[in-house]
């Protein structure tokens, strides 16, 4: 089974300062499936490392990233096709285009579930492949 990693997830992965991190670690030192990550997250969660930790936190990052061993996902003109619908059906809860990036991944790939901190969004949303996404941890 592959599950997929947002932004938010990633970022409590790396940064140990943040109140998420005990819990993403957990999680991943217990998980024993395949852990995508979008690329189309990666500059998502390096704003907010530079936000949080400063520009050199960032070369950190892609120093931790590249040991993490998860597959980057790459986002394709169809899932592009799929954000806009998503951002479409969902205006009045404006969504933003890293998760309906995601989303369509999902749906794509018919990955069920997300790691993720950010339930409000994903808790809305209602995928074409199945009944809801289970959100991790």
């Amino acid at each position: 089974m592959t599950l997929i990693a947002d932004s938010n997830f990633v970022y409590a992965l790396f940064n140990s300062e943040d109140t998420r991190h005990t819990d993403a670690m957990g999680f991943v030192s217990q998980i024993t499936e395949v852990m995508l990550v979008p690329d189309v997250s990666l500059p998502e969660v390096c704003y907010l490392i530079s936000r949080d930790l400063g520009h050199s936190g960032i070369r950190r990052f892609l120093e931790y990233f590249s040991q993490l061993d998860a597959p980057l996902e790459p986002i394709e003109m169809g899932d592009l096709d799929r954000a806009r619908e998503i951002l479409v059906t969902y205006d009045d809860a404006e969504f933003d285009i890293v998760d309906c990036c995601i989303m369509a991944i999902a749906e794509r790939e018919n990955i069920t579930r997300i790691a993720t901190f950010d339930r409000r969004d994903f808790s809305i949303f209602q995928p074409n492949h199945c009944d809801y996404l289970e959100l991790l941890p």
